[in-house]
């Protein structure tokens, strides 16, 4: 393995840190509704916030799968997104300092990535690795959005319900980090949320609302909630009056109502059964678009509109 020392660099003269917390909310693997991203852009933007960290970009991304986007004005060309690798230092509203790891999923170097945040753990002290994802669930959005925890030790995660067995999942650089951390006596955890499949490719901010409920939670961290709260009421309105124009669908979401209810009831066992194989984001919106597509349009017409269509993921 190649130093993982040359793939970072601490910003001099931090402020001093007390045992932080840092929140892994890597970009690239399943953000259903996009929710990590929300979690982390409110993070950002509605908190004093400054650069940590960096990271040599050029060695863990692969341009030619995720080509940045380039903007050409008529003769010249005029911007350039360039992916940025970065642990943030945010202030919450007590003055509580913690991490928070943004940026592009790293497509190569995994090993090497991993113990390259591990030196960072233990150079600035971070007491508690928290992870973030959201994945395309069979949950309605009529019930308040629940998470898949999962840590180490286990008594991190103990009073939150469990709602998957065993069941293998693709890797993600996030998830090595936080068994990595584990494995070095590092306390690590993450938190899944699930996202109703039929919004699974739109903005969903009422999973978000819940991934910022556990990061405060799990890190002691006073976090603000109102703005993301109020976008989340907006959208389950437009949602609830999408659902009320079509029969079939409100039937599939009274049927995931049911299935939730028994689940938190105790009485059938998760959302998936013991040893499956988690199905992909991509898996799980391909079905319902096939069922969806086999329905015939309400007569409001609302879901021919696509800037209506919940399912339509070019709606926003």
């Amino acid at each position: 393995m190649l130093d993982p020392q040359d793939l970072f660099q601490i910003t001099p003269n931090l402020p001093p840190l007390d045992n932080p917390v840092l929140v892994q909310a890597l970009e690239g693997f399943s953000d259903a509704g996009h929710a990590a991203r929300l979690a982390r852009e409110h993070l950002l933007d509605s908190l004093e916030s400054e650069v940590a960290v960096t990271f040599d970009v050029d060695q863990l991304f692969d341009y030619r799968a995720r080509r940045p986007a380039m903007i050409f004005a008529t003769d010249h060309w005029e911007s350039y997104e360039q992916p940025v690798l970065a642990i943030h230092l945010v202030t919450d509203g007590r003055g509580t300092r913690f991490l928070v790891l943004t940026g592009p999923e790293p497509d190569v170097q995994w090993e090497r990535f991993t113990r390259a945040v591990q030196l960072i753990v233990a150079e600035l002290g971070v007491r508690r690795v928290i992870g973030l994802n959201a994945i395309p669930m069979g949950v309605p959005h009529t019930r308040p959005s629940s998470v898949i925890a999962h840590g180490s030790p286990r008594e991190l995660v103990a009073d939150y319900n469990a709602w998957l067995g065993t069941v293998q999942v693709p890797a993600s650089a996030g998830h090595l980090l936080e068994f990595r951390v584990a494995q070095s006596g590092i306390e690590s955890m993450g938190f899944a949320v699930n996202v109703p499949h039929y919004v699974a490719q739109l903005e969903y901010p009422d999973a978000a609302v819940t991934l910022i409920e556990c990061i405060a939670r799990a890190g002691d961290l006073d976090l603000p909630l109102e703005a993301l709260a109020e976008a989340a009421q907006s959208v389950r309105t437009g949602i609830d009056e999408q659902v009320a124009g079509s029969e079939e669908v409100a039937q599939v979401v009274r049927a995931l109502e049911q299935q939730y209810d028994s689940i938190v009831a105790g009485r059938t066992g998760g959302l998936i059964a013991d040893g499956a194989t988690l199905p992909t984001a991509d898996e799980i919106g391909a079905e319902f678009e096939r069922f969806l597509a086999r329905q015939d349009p309400p007569d409001t017409g609302d879901w021919t509109n696509p800037t209506n269509n919940p399912t339509n993921p070019d709606a926003r």
